[in-house]
């Protein structure tokens, strides 16, 4: 079965090939035009996609040595995400299904990332936990069997990678700010500064990152360290205590919220998925709670972590093969799931 997959829910313009399960090719663009703004702009976003598009799937057509009539079928994300973005993808999916005459599946984005980890063995046995973490979302999903899922806790304001985004502005150190936080933690003390863990024992499985963001942005100003320009900076060995007390606050409400969750619903494995899941403290916890509790832990490559169109190309194999397929009433749905 050869699928291929789109991907253009926010600011990554991504098309894949899958073949039997097998990832034959799978092109990213990165938009990098909302570096200087410190966050995506919609309308930029929508407009680099147009202009994408063709580009990027005839690249992942030449790198899979496929044609487009070997395609059986054509994934599309079409909820949750940006309604400009998504429209570019929905409607040239439909356009590419209706061509060759192929099935259109529309895929949600929290169903490929869920299922990210399949790309890797062993993959989790149902029922499993999974922890999705990004820019846009972080949720504690319970998957029962395939598509049977569950939400069981959801983050009340900021995702954790947008408060990543978010502290990373206010310390002045660039766009995207999960990668260059998780690098400069690495060279700081991470119980510097103890900053709050907003909800960390509450009775629900729920998150709140905005009191953390808060809580950063008043020790910066009450220490004199908010940078007054775009020249400012912070001393480095500050800068790197700053970054890793703040990580280590998302890690232990991220991960203590998690394990919990595991135990009360009695399952053998967690997955974690989404963009976040790349930062290198939040797997080394996650591993060392998971050994500890005796919990199977399953995390994508690297290259499946952010948003990408494998994951949706496998999500919609595994559709097809249910034969669950969309019709061109298929509409793109911001804030689905």
């Amino acid at each position: 079965m050869t699928i291929l997959g789109i991907e253009s829910s926010c600011d990554e313009t991504s098309a894949a090939i899958v073949v039997d399960d097998f990832v034959r090719s799978n092109v990213i663009s990165s938009q990098l035009i909302h570096q200087k703004y410190g966050g995506v702009v919609p309308e930029l976003a929508s407009r680099a996609h147009l202009q994408m598009i063709i580009p990027v799937i005839e690249e992942a057509f030449s790198r899979a040595h496929i044609s487009k009539n070997d395609v059986e079928g054509v994934a599309v994300s079409f909820s949750p995400g940006l309604m400009g973005s998504l429209l570019v993808g929905v409607n040239f999916a439909k356009a590419l299904s209706l061509g060759l005459k192929i099935p259109l599946i529309g895929v949600n984005h929290i169903d490929g990332h869920i299922y990210s980890t399949f790309f890797t063995s062993p993959v989790p046995e149902f029922p499993f936990l999974s922890l999705i973490v990004s820019g846009g979302h972080t949720r504690l999903i319970l998957i029962r069997a395939s598509f049977e899922h569950e939400i069981i806790g959801e983050t009340l304001d900021d995702a954790a990678g947008e408060a990543f985004d978010k502290v990373a502005k206010m310390l002045n150190i660039g766009y995207p700010g999960g990668p260059i936080i998780d690098k400069l933690a690495k060279k700081g003390n991470p119980n510097a500064i103890h900053f709050p863990r907003s909800m960390k024992n509450s009775e629900t499985f729920d998150f709140s990152f905005s009191g953390l963001k808060t809580a950063v942005l008043y020790y910066l100003r009450d220490n004199s360290l908010l940078p007054s320009d775009e020249s400012s900076k912070i001393d480095d060995e500050i800068l790197a205590d700053i970054c890793a007390s703040f990580q280590e606050a998302v890690v232990d409400i991220l991960t203590s919220k998690t394990i919990t969750a595991a135990k009360k619903f009695g399952v053998g494995g967690i997955s974690i998925a989404g963009g976040v899941s790349a930062n290198s403290g939040l797997r080394e916890k996650m591993k060392q709670l998971c050994e500890e509790n005796k919990f199977s832990l399953h995390i994508p490559k690297f290259e499946y972590c952010t948003d990408n169109a494998a994951m949706i190309a496998l999500v919609g194999a595994m559709k097809f093969k249910l034969n669950i397929v969309s019709d061109y009433t298929l509409v793109p749905v911001p804030n689905g799931y």
